[in-house]
Order: structure tokens, then C-alpha cells, then sequence
């Protein structure tokens, strides 16, 4: 009952930022300022789809940001476990992570473009390196922060090598935080998917630059709109997933 309900009241709520948006729309102030209303949207998805745009564009950017994704989620998962287990690791890294962590991916243009030229990894190149500082830090402070008790009654019950205190208690315990980290770097990966591809490589953020090149705004909102959309689809998924990894814990 209360989850329908709160669907309901998702629906009024985005219904009521429709019907304000469209009739702000038409007002003198926002009509100076290009803004299309929500209505022009569907024609121009349509004119985007049949023209062959829209599936193109998406799938060439999901492209990039599934591997930007697999590749910061799996190494900043492993190195930031690999590091909240020895204290000499953390302490030798610390100053390297507190320098390079601030610098923002797309600072790493000009070397992917030097490194892979315009193409397709260097967008997954810029995508993984802000995934992979989330899920760094978010594995390495959910690992450090697991109760030593449990390491130690695990090591009582026989559990003494570190592969095993690492498999029965340490992950376990870690979970939850290491998965929030992985679902906070699902939406990273979207907001610079746009960023990677405004030098060239194809994808959503290259068709956006075109239109509003044009003066089609309400191309740039579809395709806003559309990453909206695909980001809400992928986290929607992984909430699930993550809802059964963790069943354990209810």
C-alpha cells in the first residue's frame, strides 16, 4: 500500500513540474531563453528516431560508460580493499591519493587524447578515473571500518590466514558500504559521459553540441532527458541486485 502510494505521488509531483514547465514555457522571459516546452519533447524524439539518431547515440555512449564503469569499479574496489588491509600501504599511498584524487576527470583530456587518440577508450579512460576514486574510497573506508571483534572471533574459530578472515568476515561485513559506493559511481559514469564526448567521440554529449550548435533545445533536452532515463534504468537494476546480495543482513 505504501509503495503505491508513493508511486502516486511520484507521478503527481513530476505531472505538476510538467504542467508548470510547459506553461512557463510560453511566457516572454523563458521564450528569450530558448527554453522549449515539455511538448515539443516527444515530436523531437521522434524526428531523432527516425532519423536514426537517437538509438545510435545511446548505445554509442552506453558503450564507453559500461567500460569506463567495469574498469574504476573493479580496480577501485580491489586496490582500495588491497590498501585498507595494511596500514603500511595506506600510509605509503595516502599523499599520492590526497594529490591525485581532487584532480577532476576531465583535467585527463589532453593525455587520452595523446594516449587513444579521439576514439571510444579515451571516453572510457576519462569515465573510469572519477568511478574509480568513489569505489576506492568507498571500499577502503568500508573495509577499515569492520569491527575488529569480528576479526577477532573469526580468527578464534579457526579463521586465522587472511584470504580467510578476508572471504568469511571481512567482505561480508563491508558490503553494504562497498555497494553504495558502486551505485554512487553508476551515476558519476553518466554525468561524464557527457564530458568525454564533448572533444569528438560520438555518443549522446556529441549530438548535444550539434544541436544546440543549431538552436534545437529541445534535441539537447531529449537527450538530457534520455541520459535522466538511462541512469534511472541502471540504478533501478542495481538497487535490485543489491537487494538480494544483502538479504542476508534482514
Amino acid at each position: 500500500m505504501r509503495a503505491t502510494t508513493n508511486a502516486a505521488l511520484g507521478a503527481v509531483g513530476l505531472a505538476t513540474v510538467l504542467i508548470i514547465w510547459e506553461l512557463a514555457a510560453h511566457t516572454e522571459k523563458l521564450a528569450k531563453l530558448s527554453i522549449p516546452p515539455p511538448s515539443q519533447i516527444p515530436v523531437a524524439f521522434w524526428s531523432e528516431l527516425n532519423n536514426g539518431y537517437w538509438y545510435k547515440m545511446m548505445f554509442a555512449s552506453f558503450s564507453h560508460y559500461s567500460i569506463g564503469l567495469v574498469v574504476g569499479s573493479v580496480l577501485g574496489v580491489i586496490i582500495g580493499i588491497l590498501v585498507a588491509l595494511s596500514p603500511r600501504v595506506e600510509a605509503f599511498q595516502a599523499w599520492i591519493a590526497r594529490i591525485l584524487r581532487p584532480i577532476p576527470p576531465l583535467a585527463w583530456i589532453p593525455f587520452a587524447i595523446v594516449w587513444f587518440g579521439v576514439s571510444e577508450t579515451a571516453a572510457a579512460f576519462i569515465i573510469s578515473i572519477g568511478i574509480f576514486w568513489i569505489n576506492y574510497f568507498a571500499a577502503l573506508s568500508s573495509v577499515k571500518c569492520v569491527d575488529k571483534d569480528l576479526i577477532e572471533v573469526a580468527t578464534a574459530f579457526g579463521h586465522r590466514s587472511h584470504w580467510a578472515r578476508l572471504r568469511k568476515v571481512i567482505l561480508p561485513a563491508a558490503s553494504p558500504g562497498i555497494l553504495n559506493g558502486l551505485r554512487t559511481g553508476l551515476g558519476q559514469g553518466w554525468m561524464t559521459v557527457i564530458a568525454a564526448e564533448l572533444f569528438g567521440i560520438q555518443g549522446i554529449g556529441q549530438r548535444m553540441i550539434e544541436a544546440s550548435g543549431m538552436l534545437n533545445m529541445d534535441v539537447v533536452i531529449l537527450y538530457m532527458l534520455t541520459i535522466g532515463a538511462l541512469y534511472g534504468l541502471t540504478d533501478f537494476i542495481f538497487v535490485r541486485l543489491q537487494n538480494r546480495l544483502l538479504a542476508w543482513q534482514k
